[in-house]
């Protein structure tokens, strides 16, 4: 499989509600740029399952990749807001080893 074809599936298994795709996907030691969650597999994913992405409607938009890099842009809705969401996730070795994200409320 792809990187984006890892990814994808990775997504569409968690816009379902099932978080357990990610733990293989993640690298044990992956680094989370973004300041409010945290880094790392296993604390990473406990963060993620109580926030209020895990919960949303996820409707992806676009997903564009390379050989070490995918973009996945996507709105996320919940009952109290929308949200404009672009991960950014680069892989070794077919696991996430960083993640960035850009949000946009609308």
């Amino acid at each position: 499989m792809t990187i984006k074809q890892l990814t994808l599936h990775a997504f569409q298994e968690f816009a379902n509600g099932n978080l357990e795709p990610l733990r293989p996907l993640l690298h044990e030691n992956f680094v989370e740029h973004n300041p409010n969650n945290p880094s790392g597999r296993d604390a990473f994913i406990k963060s993620i399952a109580k926030a209020p992405v895990a919960g949303a409607k996820l409707d992806l938009h676009r997903v564009i990749a390379d050989d070490t890099h995918v973009v996945v842009h996507y709105l996320m809705t919940t009952p109290d807001k929308s949200q404009s969401v672009v991960d950014i996730w680069r892989f070794e070795n077919n696991q996430i080893v960083e993640h960035w994200d850009v949000v946009q409320q609308l």
